[in-house]
């Protein structure tokens, strides 16, 4: 678990995951001068780079009258907080015809709040240009003036290249490792030790071992297909010691070398060659690889310390997000009986985590949505009143405990250990006190200092089912049975008006719905259902094939809301690049827009794609399901497969592939694979003592 993440608060450019234009980039150009662009982004090339596999185009002709504008921005994500270490702007630029530097583009830096510096001549800064070489650029940042106010270069949000002299003459400069930097001596730096190969059916991966020396900017990927001529591929930030290759065919052979290179840009010895093939692969053996590596989310990049799952990878490395760790925890039995770790390594883990938990800030039992994994205390991420406990997450966390509670049995004192303290951590949670008064509802939150200020009653259908569940299961701050249909499927007018708000239809708002919608009838929920989530979360343990009110059995309600978000995509209203019966998924993620829970109606569809939309509907539609899985893995691979499985989501309209994996979306790909494979999740949970009594009350209730 290696968590240098230095990388990232230097990092403005250094690749695009898009191959033709880099999202994170605007062009404007004001005529008669003349900007090339790729729908108003800036273009991408293969050749020549400093930092494989791309780098930026600026081509530009500035004239009279004219002006334009590059405009780079500083890579976002879910919960990033920019903080630039440096004292200097550096990048690097390569032409190949002489430029003047009189000619070269001015550079003005946008920091926080948009203020923006003065521009900056690049004149003042060298003396010319050379042709067909790569030239390195330092400008420290003391040489840029601030246009008002005082300057923080470490809000750095955009670098950006504008019109300077009106030669009216056509210039391309192709620009890679856009970066803040410190000035001092940089050692040398040795290559990568231990260098392994996995060939998939149409991807490799390489894994070496963790690199612990600050001083290696980055890592140098080398490929030849005939292993003796070996071109660079890519790079490898140094926090990962992972790298996949998609050559996109089986039957690929290819040999790999590493290099490692220094802040200086000075490049190791390589590694020793290694080599792979692809081969063709089963079904069976396609899902056992995509849960492999997305379970590597949780394994290869847990907390240090706390040993959970971070929110995101890249993000916060010290935010812990307790429901992406429950999800996390239910993982661990799939991993140890497919063989991803051993039940030591995993007995291991759950002691770090309980250890943690055990000493961590609770609100009346309860966990906050975050924690600070150094240290056990409540990050309040939403504000100030986000200060307390969170029942949701919560039951997210007691979910994943209870079915590892279930899978070590055995009569040893380390499993002896994690049932105990799994069932302190359970039963110490006050379901009955998030009831507030001995009310008709449960509360998302409580707060120390602003008590139930935020006033947020937990009211279906969506994703906090399990919340009632187990607040009704409880062995020591049980609720009633009843208020399953008091609170959770209400009929009453606050939870009428409570659905109709947030899914603007009238269509279950009585939590019975009924409708139909691309010839599927469903039974609950609003709308068309809402987003894919609502059917995982709270049955990555729970089996739905349990639960049978007054008005559906649920797993046959989330194969109906499944079946309706593939079909609606088939369809495609919204006419979105790519959409198809193989092509689905919509439910919440970090698109091009921010963090949006996409679902089946449009106005909350802009075309993304959520693989864990998909896949983690596998125990609901098998078929379709599997179909996505190789749809993504063929067809977009290239982008969206990486180390820790697919990325978070993609947008082919808007050329969007997010940055990120997130911890919400990793491990129910690989849970609820294996709910469709084994049941093994659904066995361990439905198996604690406290599950039938839960479902014999809510049978009396009905």
């Amino acid at each position: 678990m290696n968590h240098n993440t230095n990388y990232y608060r230097h990092l403005v450019f250094d690749n695009s995951r898009t191959p033709d234009r880099y999202f994170y980039s605007q062009c404007i150009p004001i005529a008669p001068s003349q900007l090339e662009a790729v729908d108003g982004k800036l273009p991408v090339v293969t050749q020549p780079v400093i930092s494989p596999p791309n780098s930026l185009q600026l081509s530009w002709r500035s004239a009279s009258g004219g002006d334009w504008h590059a405009e780079i921005e500083v890579e976002r994500w879910r919960g990033r907080v920019v903080q630039m270490e440096g004292d200097s702007l550096a990048f690097w630029c390569y032409s190949e015809q002489p430029i003047e530097v009189e000619a070269l583009p001015l550079i003005i830096l946008e920091l926080g709040r948009g203020q923006r510096t003065r521009p900056l001549c690049l004149s003042w800064i060298i003396d010319h240009l050379p042709a067909q070489q790569w030239t390195r650029i330092l400008v420290p940042f003391d040489r840029f003036e601030p246009s008002t106010g005082e300057r923080d270069f470490g809000q750095l949000r955009k670098v950006i290249f504008s019109q300077g002299i009106d030669d009216d003459q056509a210039h391309t400069l192709f620009i890679d490792e856009i970066k803040v930097v410190s000035g001092g001596l940089v050692e040398s730096v040795q290559p990568p030790a231990n260098l392994t190969a996995s060939a998939y059916a149409r991807h490799i991966d390489l894994q070496w071992s963790p690199i612990t020396d600050e001083a290696v900017e980055y890592v140098v990927i080398y490929r030849s297909e005939d292993g003796s001529t070996f071109k660079p591929i890519g790079i490898q930030n140094p926090v990962f010691s992972r790298y996949t290759d998609y050559v996109g065919r089986e039957g690929a052979t290819a040999s790999y070398r590493l290099t490692a290179v220094n802040h200086s840009y000075e490049e190791s010895a390589a590694t020793d060659a290694i080599s792979a093939t692809t081969r063709a692969m089963s079904d069976d053996e396609l899902l056992t690889m995509v849960q492999e590596a997305n379970f590597r989310y949780y394994w290869e990049h847990a907390h240090p310390i706390a040993g959970l799952a971070l929110e995101c990878v890249p993000g916060d490395e010290h935010l812990v997000a307790l429901g992406a760790s429950g999800f996390g925890i239910t993982a661990l039995p799939v991993a140890v009986e497919r063989g991803f770790i051993t039940r030591e390594e995993a007995i291991t883990r759950m002691h770090q985590i309980l250890d943690f938990l055990e000493s961590a800030d609770r609100h009346h039992g309860v966990f906050p949505h975050f924690l600070d994994g150094r240290t056990g205390r409540t990050v309040p991420y939403f504000g100030k009143y986000d200060n307390g406990g969170d029942l949701v997450e919560t039951a997210f966390l007691i979910q994943g405990l209870l079915t590892v509670r279930q899978y070590f049995n055995r009569e040893t004192a380390e499993e002896a250990r994690i049932r105990t303290s799994i069932t302190a951590i359970w039963e110490a949670v006050e379901w009955d006190w998030y009831r507030r008064d001995d009310g008709d509802f449960l509360y998302w939150h409580w707060s120390p200092d602003y008590a139930w200020h935020i006033d947020h009653r937990l009211i279906g259908w969506n994703e906090t089912m399990i919340v009632y569940l187990l607040a009704i299961a409880s062995p020591t701050h049980a609720v009633p049975a009843s208020l399953y249909y008091s609170g959770w499927a209400s009929q009453s007018a606050r939870a009428r008006d409570y659905r109709r708000n947030w899914g603007k239809t009238t269509h279950g708002d009585h939590y019975a719905n009924e409708h139909d919608y691309f010839g599927i009838k469903l039974p609950v929920g609003v709308g068309p259902g809402g987003p894919l989530f609502f059917t995982h979360y709270a049955f990555l343990g729970f089996d739905p094939h349990a639960l049978t009110d007054r008005y559906t059995n649920y797993y046959e309600n989330n194969r109906a809301l499944s079946l309706i978000n593939q079909r609606y995509c088939a369809a495609n209203p919204g006419g979105y690049v790519g959409y198809s019966e193989d092509f689905w998924g919509l439910t919440a993620s970090d698109d091009h827009t921010g963090y949006l829970a996409h679902d089946p109606m449009p106005r909350n569809d802009n075309g993304t794609i959520t693989p864990t939309g998909a896949l983690s509907a596998f125990p609901y539609t098998p078929d379709e399901s599997m179909r996505a899985l190789k749809h993504l893995y063929e067809v977009y691979g290239a982008q969206l497969w990486d180390i820790y499985g697919f990325r978070d989501a993609v947008n082919p309209t808007q050329q969007y592939v997010s940055s990120i994996f997130m911890g919400l979306n990793q491990a129910p790909i690989v849970v609820m694979i294996e709910n469709h494979r084994t049941g093994l999740p659904w066995k361990l949970f439905m198996s604690n003592p406290e599950i039938k009594p839960m479902l014999d009350a809510l049978e009396s209730a009905k």
